[in-house]
């Protein structure tokens, strides 16, 4: 077939050489993948179940650290229903405190026991901020909680009793949603123990939120969450991997009742009444006029001392206040004076002698300081016409 060609060129385009050129390089790609576990090639086939071999191994550690169980009836789940309607009707009422009740787009927050700072509450961002409020800022337990919801996760032995000291209502709208996040293990003990109800949902494992518009990146692991189970998450699942709510999952509305134990010795907020802020001159009038007039009240020598100690408070702002300026203003073709006086505390005591008392003189220290001003172009002009007339 060579010798028909008198070109290289000509046999380079004919279709021949080309079919046979196709084949040859097809036998060498069929011969690499037969050996694409060899040392000397590893195809990108090869490298891309590299990549997934630590992710199954991510999704076996969050898999051993999730445990469910189908707990309680679709009647016990109407009593609880009817339970969590009657919160959300005291927290539009006004009922709770303020920091009970946390309200976000299609999303409401009920903290019972326990609430904390998180998000955009935070006074310094980042994971390991989050604070408890102070004592007495959030609303208890209701019974109904304990009694319907705890007491019988306590009978089969989930948990051990008295294990809870926190409870939280998520209430969700459709389209609702959480970000993902992971609760603070600094503040709740493992694990994390959830109730869903109204509806069957998703809690998903490892995804990103970008937001304008809101959008969600595949997760490690989608975990169904059926209407009365109950979903407890610990080691890798609660502390080295985020969860979240994604807006696609909740069609329809969705309450969970999430339990969670908060440790002791916690970070807490300090309260706001401790934090003592430096008090204007207006209240400080009225606290010393406000004390004057009950001190008469209770004594009828108040008055006395009363004015013993104005006398001393006017005493002592005069010692405090030991400086007066003086502004002089010339006539005219004059020079403008400023007179700077310094009285010191010994010039003080001797103008109180001279007033009353007659003690020794003291020395007066005065310093005066002479400031020529320098001429303006219409009183130069005024002062030659008046020299050439």
């Amino acid at each position: 077939m060579a010798d028909s060609y008198r070109d290289l060129r000509h046999k380079l385009q004919s279709p021949d050489y080309r079919s046979v050129e196709y084949g040859r390089r097809r036998r060498e790609s069929d011969s690499r993948r037969k050996h694409h576990d060899s040392e000397k090639y590893q195809s990108s086939r090869h490298r891309h179940d590299k990549t997934e071999i630590p992710r199954q191994e991510e999704l076996r550690k969050v898999n051993a650290g999730i445990q469910q169980r189908s707990l309680f009836s679709s009647e016990e789940c109407k009593a609880i229903e009817g339970k969590i309607d009657s919160v959300v009707k005291h927290a539009r009422l006004g009922d709770y405190k303020a920091h009970t009740v946390d309200r976000a787009p299609l999303r409401n927050k009920y903290f019972f026991g326990e609430g904390y700072t998180y998000g955009s509450q935070l006074a310094k961002k980042g994971p390991g901020m989050e604070r408890l409020y102070p004592k007495g800022e959030v609303d208890e337990i209701p019974d109904w909680i304990l009694k319907l919801v705890a007491k019988p996760i306590y009978d089969a032995k989930i948990i051990p009793n008295g294990f809870f000291n926190s409870a939280v209502i998520n209430d969700y709208l459709p389209g609702g949603c959480i970000v993902s996040h992971i609760d603070p293990p600094h503040i709740f003990d493992r694990p994390i123990v959830s109730v869903s109800f109204f509806s069957d949902s998703v809690l998903s494992f490892g995804c990103r939120f970008s937001f304008r518009p809101i959008r969600v990146s595949k997760p490690v692991l989608c975990l169904p969450v059926k209407k009365g189970h109950v979903t407890l998450i610990s080691e890798y699942a609660a502390d080295h991997i985020t969860h979240c709510i994604r807006p696609q999952d909740i069609v329809e509305r969705r309450a969970v009742i999430i339990l969670r134990r908060v440790f002791p010795d916690a970070p807490r907020l300090e309260p706001a009444s401790s934090v003592e802020r430096p008090l204007s001159r207006k209240r400080r009038r009225e606290s010393t006029s406000s004390s004057a007039s009950t001190s008469e009240a209770e004594s009828p020598s108040g008055s006395e001392e009363l004015q013993e100690n104005n006398t001393k408070e006017n005493e002592e702002g005069e010692k405090k206040s030991p400086t007066q300026t003086y502004y002089h203003r010339a006539t005219k073709n004059s020079t403008r004076v400023y007179r700077h006086h310094h009285f010191s505390n010994s010039e003080s005591e001797h103008s109180d002698t001279e007033n009353g008392d007659n003690k020794s003189p003291v020395k007066k220290s005065k310093h005066k300081h002479k400031v020529k001003k320098k001429k303006s172009r219409r009183e130069v002009k005024t002062s030659k016409r008046s020299k050439r007339s």
